[in-house]
């Protein structure tokens, strides 16, 4: 069994991603911006470098990603690539996002490149979006409005469920069938927002719809919650992205790693549903 560190191990992936792991018989090291409350914790600030010494002590594999909030991700993602090289880890998962890779000069490209040149053994992962986004970062327009506020048109996503990630995750980075590989990973069918609006209000019993707001009104409402200004336009853009029809394709990389098919938006919401109600 190996002792691997997850960076993000409290966010929507990483914490299933410890769970399963753990399941399995793996020692986890959960690495927290916060301060740690639980043994198996330790703090590590992606910002500062702080900790990253004790993460990595005894380490001997590890799956990173860069916490939402940040435009420059390979920032935050590069010195924790030459800390895995440096100690000769075993092998290293990375998380990114579908259509990283469509840009050489995108944050997360150069994140993606410096691991690829590491030396390490590697794989990389890009899922599409989250379908636990709408349990999460559009929940407030949901519970307040009744709608999905999005600036996306009519375009479709292959949405992902986190778990499936996480499951893909946790079978690449126990074994080396797949080095050196990056996989896109997403859902088993690509649907429009006004249809995920109609999975989550039968499965909820909520009447939920769908609002295309321009990208002007989407910018106001993340300034408002928040969020830095750049990284606010990063999530225009990629939404825009999106609108272009960018996050449609499908992929079967779920079923070829994990021998499971992907969660569909219909069992996600099943899942969820307390969330809207």
């Amino acid at each position: 069994m190996s002792t691997i560190l997850v960076v993000g191990a409290s966010g929507t992936v990483g914490s299933e991603l410890s769970r399963l792991l753990a399941s399995a018989g793996h020692t986890v090291r959960k690495a927290t911006s916060r301060a740690p409350t639980e043994p198996d914790q330790v703090h590590l600030n992606l910002l500062t470098g702080d900790g990253i010494d004790a993460a990595f002590k005894g380490v001997d594999r590890a799956f990173f990603l860069a916490p939402p909030g940040h435009s420059r991700q390979d920032l935050l993602l590069n010195p924790l690539v030459d800390a895995a090289a440096a100690r000769g880890l075993h092998k290293v998962v990375l998380m990114s996002a579908m259509g990283a890779n469509a840009d050489e000069a995108a944050p997360l490209r150069l994140a993606e490149r410096h691991l690829e040149a590491s030396g390490l053994a590697y794989n990389i992962i890009r899922p599409n979006w989250f379908m636990q986004n709408f349990n999460s970062f559009w929940l407030h327009g949901i519970l307040s409005q009744g709608q999905i506020l999005l600036p996306v048109g009519q375009a479709k996503g292959s949405f992902i469920d986190a778990r499936d990630i996480a499951a893909v995750a946790a079978a690449l980075l126990v074994s080396d069938r797949f080095n050196g590989q990056d996989f896109d990973l997403t859902g088993p069918e690509a649907l429009d927002h006004q249809q995920v609006a109609a999975v989550l209000t039968q499965a909820s019993g909520k009447d939920i719809g769908y609002t295309d707001i321009s990208p002007e009104q989407m910018r106001e409402g993340l300034l408002a919650a928040g969020l830095p200004a750049d990284y606010a336009e990063f999530l225009l853009l990629i939404l825009g992205y999106f609108k272009a029809g960018y996050a449609e394709r499908r992929t079967d990389a779920v079923q070829l790693i994990t021998g499971q098919a992907p969660r569909s938006v219909a069992q996600y919401a099943a899942d969820y549903k307390a969330a809207w109600v």
